[in-house]
């Protein structure tokens, strides 16, 4: 009886813990780029320490991570043996580190206006966070839309989970 108690007890403390912790991310980026710095400052607001690693030749990164020609953007991260590309939202790398699908990351192709670091007062654009797999084949993960008072709302596509 003293277990369960104390079970009940330590699992809510646990899972609190584990949501306070900060989780590690390796952020490849060029130094002259400053929507990658916006992206890191959204990620450390979310509750990661970003190692941020500056480097001049991030083509060699992306080709080092085998990163798929289409979900290329401008910034590279590794989380957990994960690839996180681009503009991705700090909530839906917490969902991927959670559910741990077998694949090899997430992208936000190019850089759409309105994503975490991408934010140009009102302008904001629907986009997509793709999830790719090692073979290059991609799927919907999570799309953002807009609704009438210009505020992103998460569509998750079940169907490729």
């Amino acid at each position: 009886m003293r277990l369960l108690i104390a079970f009940i007890f330590y699992l809510p403390f646990s899972l609190l813990l584990a949501e306070s912790t900060l989780l590690d991310i390796k952020v490849y980026r060029s130094p002259t780029c400053n929507c990658c710095h916006k992206w890191i400052n959204h990620l450390e607001e979310n509750k990661f320490n970003v190692i941020d690693m500056l480097t001049n030749n991030m083509s060699e990164v992306k080709d080092a991570v085998n990163l798929p020609k289409p979900m290329a953007s401008c910034h590279t991260g590794i989380i957990e043996g994960y690839i996180i590309e681009g503009h991705v939202p700090a909530a839906d790398i917490r969902r991927l580190l959670a559910e741990r699908p077998d694949i090899a990351g997430l992208s936000v192709p190019q850089m759409p206006v309105g994503t975490p670091g991408m934010e140009m007062g009102e302008r904001k654009e629907p986009f997509i966070v793709f999830q790719f797999d090692k073979a290059g084949k991609y799927s919907v993960f999570n799309q953002y839309e807009l609704d009438e008072h210009n505020n992103y709302h998460a569509h998750t596509d079940e169907e490729h989970h």
